[in-house]
């Protein structure tokens, strides 16, 4: 997903180049989910800027007027500038993309913790969907296939409009991280299977969490991808190869801080269409522990990722120095 909810072309930067592959998405937000048919239910809305650090506004009970789609839910509730037909968004509140300290920034959307592969005006709003728009730099990437700030989504109300099985993977299951994981997902009311690391084959139409320390977890093809830094995977931390240490980054792609023994990484990725995978992961299984009790709504809430550590949680990219 391209800056401002629109397709893009894998590798094309800046708002000229951008500009010229709006025409094969836009879509005019005028008569399309505008009040026909039936108003979705339960759906929650949040704007935000810098990656979930601050929140603009968030509706827990959004105005909706029929069938909506993301676009129309957006423009219904918030003060929206639109360009190239209606289909790009420039500003929410007054709030602009374009260049921030010299780095370029804009709007980009999630539904249910997942980016979304069509643009807003062409993606429809189902029952009980969290819809998440945020503002940032994306000097690094502008791809983050997954995030987990939605939690309990997308394992409650799934992906496009589809729930989808889950699977826990663990290194080990008869562990208290593997029994955490799992037991929060079933107070949530959420079917859970429990199975050995890689035993699911990749399954692309499956939700998998994967709880491990990193030697083990990064035997996942998709996960694999943390070590190469948010260009491959979206995420702003990597392990090391040998799983010691956990390197958090800043927005800018900048080292801010390396944690060693006892720490721990709570993120998601997504290869191509396939369903997202979760990492519950750490340097160790102290790491691992510590990761698997940050599993919830208040350590997730508003989060690309969260690293953790015995001094507490991190939101990622990470800040300070």
């Amino acid at each position: 997903m391209s800056p401002s909810g629109h397709t893009h072309v894998r590798g094309r930067r800046g708002r000229t180049g951008l500009a010229a592959t709006l025409s094969l998405a836009a879509v005019s937000v005028a008569g399309c989910g505008l009040g026909a048919g039936r108003a979705p239910s339960s759906v929650h809305l949040l704007v935000t800027r810098d990656f979930g650090a601050t929140v603009v506004r968030s509706w827990s009970a959004p105005r909706v007027g029929g069938a909506e789609t993301v676009m129309s839910l957006l423009m219904r509730n918030a003060n929206v500038a639109t360009r190239y037909g209606g289909g790009f968004v420039e500003s929410i509140d007054g709030l602009s993309g374009g260049e921030s300290q010299g780095r370029p920034v804009d709007w980009f959307y999630y539904v249910n913790g997942v980016e979304a592969p069509k643009g807003a005006a062409s993606t429809n709003v189902q029952p009980g969907d969290h819809i998440w728009w945020d503002r940032h730099n994306w000097s690094q990437t502008d791809n983050v296939p997954a995030v987990v700030g939605s939690f309990p989504e997308p394992f409650v109300n799934g992906v496009g409009g589809k729930r989808l099985p889950v699977l826990v993977e663990c290194a080990n299951a008869g562990s208290s991280a593997c029994r955490a994981v799992s037991g929060q997902l079933r107070t949530l009311g959420v079917p859970v299977a429990r199975a050995a690391l890689g035993s699911a084959g990749g399954a692309a139409k499956t939700l998998r969490v994967v709880v491990g320390p990193w030697t083990q977890a990064r035997g996942d093809p998709t996960l694999r991808n943390i070590e190469q830094g948010p260009r491959a995977s979206g995420v702003y931390a990597r392990f090391s190869a040998d799983g010691t240490s956990l390197t958090l980054l800043d927005q800018n792609g900048r080292v801010v801080r390396r944690l060693g023994p006892g720490s721990g990484l709570l993120a998601a990725t997504r290869n191509g269409e396939n369903a997202p995978v979760w990492v519950v992961s750490g340097t160790d299984s102290a790491g691992v522990t510590l990761a698997a009790r940050g599993f919830d709504g208040s350590t997730l809430q508003s989060r690309f990722a969260v690293a953790v550590s015995p001094a507490g949680a991190q939101p990622l990219p990470a800040s300070g120095g």
